[in-house]
């Protein structure tokens, strides 16, 4: 009986015979596709048809690639976003500067024109702080008597007066504003020439015009100037402007108001008058104006009836 291996087994050409015949149909076919490109049109077939296989097998590495755009984008939208915000800042801070500085230039520009109309030698000071005393209206500048200040000089700004120096350091002074309860100074008004003295109200900020007959020649909107008779303050500096006046029948006196006209809560330079020590006259305290109150105080005082 002859055996022989079961078909499964059987042995057909050999390696070396299937190795030559396929480098054979190799080559033909290289040769062929390099003369006519006869292969062309297969390779594209083969192209489409495992294109969806690729594009599966690809899945994993283009959706890594996504996610890590994502989150890598995200971060520097959040980076940029915060640049943005600090720059932004940035140029509002440096706007605010530019508009402080354009508004204190004209501010010093209209001290200087205040000055050449005045006629006087002035002094440009800076207000340091606010005195802190709570129950007065006091600043403290940044000239004092190295600069040729005395107590007594008036403080003004390009609107009108601020107050008067009233104590002075080596290199600061104190100035006690036009709105202290205990500073008066000697009003005119523009309109109808009428003469009185203005006095603070304290923290209020307003002017007060006392002892003010109630016919007296003065309406809301009056301009009331310096009067120039104190010697202290030169004359037609202004003051402030009338805010009301109450007149009762029963009452001898009118109840007037007046708005400063300066800006000292607007500004931080201010001018000061120089005067010469030889005229300088000091002012007199508010409780004892004798010869500038109204007869009609005097009257009142010694407790005869006003005519």
């Amino acid at each position: 009986m002859e055996y022989s291996p079961p078909p499964l087994f059987k042995q057909g050409a050999s390696a070396r015979a299937k190795m030559l015949f396929f480098a054979l149909i190799a080559v033909a076919l290289l040769m062929a596709d390099s003369r006519m490109h006869a292969l062309t049109v297969m390779r594209q077939g083969v192209g489409v048809a495992l294109y969806p296989l690729q594009v599966v097998a690809m899945l994993p590495r283009d959706a890594f690639y996504a996610v890590t755009e994502y989150f890598s984008s995200l971060s520097t939208l959040k980076e940029e976003n915060r640049l943005m915000r600090d720059q932004q800042v940035l140029n509002a801070q440096q706007l605010q500067q530019s508009r402080q500085l354009l508004a204190e230039n004209a501010h010093l520009r209209k001290l200087l024109e205040a000055s050449e109309r005045i006629g006087l030698r002035t002094v440009m000071s800076e207000i340091l702080y606010d005195a802190r005393d709570p129950f007065s209206r006091k600043i403290i500048l940044d000239r004092g008597q190295r600069h040729g200040l005395i107590a007594g000089q008036p403080v003004i700004d390009d609107l009108g007066v601020v107050g008067q120096v009233t104590r002075v350091f080596p290199f600061t002074s104190e100035v006690t504003l036009l709105t202290d309860k205990d500073h008066a100074i000697p009003v005119q008004v523009l309109r109808s020439g009428v003469r009185s003295v203005a006095y603070g109200r304290g923290q209020a900020g307003m002017l007060e015009l006392r002892f003010m007959a109630s016919n007296a020649d003065i309406q809301k909107g009056d301009v009331l100037t310096t009067s120039g008779i104190d010697g202290v303050y030169p004359a037609g500096l202004a003051v402030g402007t009338v805010a009301t006046v109450e007149t009762k029948t029963s009452d001898a006196f009118a109840r007037i108001l007046l708005q400063p006209t300066a800006g000292v809560s607007s500004h931080r330079q201010l001018l000061v008058l120089l005067a010469d020590p030889a005229q300088q006259v000091p002012a007199p305290p508010a409780e004892n104006i004798e010869t500038l109150e109204p007869r009609a105080k005097r009257l009142h005082r010694e407790g005869i009836p006003a005519p």
